[in-house]
């Protein structure tokens, strides 16, 4: 039984709320739950799945806007720009139907799996995130924001409330892979996301990011560099190579070895350059 539970309706009463108690914030509750069967639920809840506005995907001034309470599926039916369709490729291997009517884009961020399947495409599209407490708002890189295995650089009394994608994105061409046990309903081995912007038929903007193989899912600077001026054919491809992804830490679990991680990283990244010059 829960101990005490709170669903507000407004920001302003949330951020009352978590202000003045220690509360575990909910939104789709999609890893919250799952990671509790058969356990009594004794912590203090916010569930800030009522708060009003803060579901829309909406282009604002020089970026969109995807609120904190957007799920996978709102993000799979946005009608958004070409450099989003590797973030909603993503959004459609977030476990089945169910999950993705209600878990939200923001809460696999605030969760800070190295496997959450949002963070490798938003990496690519130089994604930064808005925190609100009473004090004040705050904006944070993404690789600010995730500090490391499961932890964020949230601070007692702040809520993320919108993820913040520049409008560059809307030119590029983009594409992500997973690899798992299976397509649908696994926990990612690998996964690799690319957005590229094309002009004069060449690179001229690379962004490669690989998750699952790291505490927190990285971008491979040293490939995107090499990338830039590279036809924008399938042979851009070819300048792929191990040295690039040494910022890798990949382990051995019950899933795949680090070295299996590795290689598949290494094809899979090759792959999805391929997909977005094709």
């Amino acid at each position: 039984m829960v101990a005490d539970y709170h669903r507000p309706h407004s920001l302003e009463r949330a951020l009352e709320l978590l202000t003045d108690n220690r509360l575990t914030v909910l939104a789709g509750g999609t890893d919250f739950y799952p990671a509790r069967v058969g356990v009594a639920i004794s912590e203090p809840i916010l569930d800030i799945s009522a708060v009003r506005g803060m579901r829309a995907i909406e282009r604002r001034g020089d970026h969109w806007r995807i609120g904190a309470l957007a799920t996978w599926t709102d993000l799979i039916e946005a009608d958004l720009p070409s450099g989003f369709h590797g973030l909603q490729m993503a959004a459609s291997q977030v476990g089945g139907v169910q999950i993705q009517n209600t878990g939200t884009v923001a809460g696999n961020l605030v969760n800070a799996s190295p496997a959450a399947d949002g963070v490798p495409p938003l990496l690519t599209l130089d994604t930064s995130v808005e925190l609100r407490s009473r004090e004040g708002t705050r904006r944070l890189s993404l690789p600010e924001f995730l500090t490391g295995y499961r932890q964020t650089a949230l601070e007692q009394g702040e809520l993320l409330i919108a993820i913040l994608v520049p409008a560059t994105a809307e030119g590029a061409t983009s594409a992500f892979l997973k690899l798992g046990a299976r397509s649908h309903l696994v926990i990612s081995i690998v996964m690799v996301s690319v957005v590229l912007q094309i002009a004069g038929g060449e690179i001229v903007d690379a962004r490669v990011s690989i998750g699952a193989c790291s505490p927190v899912a990285v971008r491979l600077t040293d490939l995107e560099v090499e990338l830039i001026g590279q036809p924008a054919d399938r042979s851009a491809a070819d300048i792929v190579s191990s040295d690039q992804l040494d910022v890798l830490s990949p382990i051995d679990d019950v899933r795949a070895t680090a070295d299996y991680r590795r290689h598949a990283a290494h094809v899979m990244v090759r792959r999805a350059i391929a997909g977005c010059v094709k």
